[in-house]
């Protein structure tokens, strides 16, 4: 997966909106305000830090070790750094990639308040 196909998946979710707020290599990835993807898309390897469920974090970082493992700078409990392409160990495929990308939406959605949540469903 390539830095544009990146942001293109981070920005094709419903109210889903690329924002700098650290600094303009940084791309942060927010729905209605909160985060669920950040990356420096210039960056070798392109890496990608995603909300995941504590318990799934742990599996996936065993699963795919160098390739998914606990966020950087973030808390990481609830966060992986992902290496999308160019890792030493490569990168995950892209099928996995979107779908890492898709959990860490839904979890930040799911703790959206309610009223949110049903303004997203509108078509």
């Amino acid at each position: 997966m390539t830095p544009q196909e990146l942001r293109a998946l981070c920005l094709s979710f419903d109210a889903a909106v690329e924002d700098f707020p650290f600094n303009p290599e940084t791309s942060v990835f927010k729905v209605l305000g909160k985060m669920f993807a950040l990356s420096s898309l210039d960056a070798r390897p392109l890496t990608v830090n995603l909300k995941c469920d504590p318990e799934d974090a742990i599996r996936l970082r065993a699963g795919h070790e160098g390739l998914i493992v606990p966020g950087w700078h973030m808390n990481k409990r609830h966060w992986n750094t992902v290496t999308v392409a160019g890792g030493p160990h490569g990168g995950l495929p892209d099928r996995v990639v979107r779908e890492l990308v898709e959990d860490s939406y839904d979890l930040v959605v799911a703790g959206l308040p309610r009223a949110d949540r049903l303004r997203l469903d509108r078509p």
